[in-house]
């Protein structure tokens, strides 16, 4: 068969028919009288292998070996395209994620698709102090995708550099809200501890209503900082979560503060007084829990938090007794 019936067939170019001639992988058996290359049924299965295994993404040298080595060993050299070709998907993805949110970002020209390129490179930098800037300068200076901001913040160790990216986040208002959410489902810790954490700094009802969720997710972590935010909206719902944190002492500080906000509406004072009072009654008996119960009802206004404080201030364990006489006399001074 000639050269161009062989390339008609095989789809290799008679180009590249002559260049694996002259690197040696295959050869024509013989010539015609007139001196065209004349090639068998063994060099055209020889040049279906040659492309088989360069459609693996093999070179024409290691094509060679392969073909021609008794010797070769394929795994390694499979493996090693493994590798190779799992980058390439990788930065490939990379440049697919980024040409999105650049389109998404709808710039006017190619000065902004240059910024917002710089932008997204900054957020991705091995500097905090640079993600800082850019976390900041998102809003005010150049529009990112939400999908960075969000993808950023989820992935950010740096306490100064999150909290920027939180603040950006929040000026976007409820864009990444969904976004967020699904973090609060992701199998990695942090990640759901990054996600609530940006939740509650989002000031609107959509934040709240996924917050109030976010009081049943399965991880207690999410729970307690969901109640810590939503005690300071006035949702009542995370009043259960907020004593139980003072009871594990986990940022029951904090947990006692939010009851405090909490308690500036009378009715829910008085339940927040009764929740703690059957907690010193019913819950541990261990002293420094009983302590912590009945610190928090200091800021609790109300008589049901008074009378509690009248009964404890002659508790049996002095450092409590003392503790709520010492709250009473600032409460009736007031």
């Amino acid at each position: 068969m000639l050269i161009g019936d062989v390339a008609r067939r095989s789809g290799v170019s008679a180009r590249m028919l002559r260049h694996y001639e002259l690197l040696g992988l295959v050869r024509p058996t013989g010539r015609t009288d007139s001196g065209y290359r004349e090639y068998s049924s063994e060099d055209i299965r020889r040049i279906f292998h040659i492309e088989s295994l360069r459609s693996l993404g093999l070179s024409l040298r290691d094509v060679g070996r392969a073909l021609d080595d008794p010797g070769f060993a394929p795994a390694e050299l499979v493996d090693d395209l493994i590798r190779q070709t799992r980058d390439r998907i990788a930065a490939e993805t990379e440049l697919l994620t980024r040409l999105r949110r650049i389109g998404a970002a709808e710039p006017a020209g190619w000065e902004e698709v240059l910024q917002t390129v710089a932008l997204l490179q900054a957020l991705g930098s091995k500097s905090a102090g640079v993600r800082q800037r850019a976390a900041l300068s998102a809003v005010a200076e150049v529009p990112v995708p939400v999908e960075a901001l969000v993808e950023a913040v989820l992935s950010e160790s740096d306490p100064n550099v999150a909290g920027a990216l939180r603040w950006a986040l929040a000026q976007a208002g409820e864009d990444g809200l969904a976004l967020l959410a699904e973090g609060l489902g992701s199998p990695a810790a942090e990640v759901r501890k990054r996600a609530v954490q940006s939740i509650a700094e989002i000031p609107n009802g959509e934040a709240t209503a996924v917050l109030r969720d976010a009081l049943t997710n399965p991880d207690i972590v999410v729970r307690r900082y969901a109640a810590l935010a939503l005690g300071a909206r006035g949702v009542a719902d995370a009043v259960p979560t907020l004593i139980d944190m003072i009871v594990e002492e986990r940022n029951d500080a904090d947990a006692a503060d939010a009851l405090s906000a909490l308690a500036n509406e009378p009715a829910l004072a008085d339940q927040i007084a009764t929740r703690l009072v059957d907690c010193l009654a019913h819950g541990s008996t261990d002293s420094s829990v009983r302590r912590r119960l009945t610190q928090a009802l200091a800021d609790i206004p109300g008589t049901t938090a008074s009378s509690a404080l009248a009964g404890l201030s002659h508790d049996e364990d002095r450092a409590i007794a003392l503790t709520a006489a010492y709250i009473l006399r600032i409460r009736n001074a007031r």
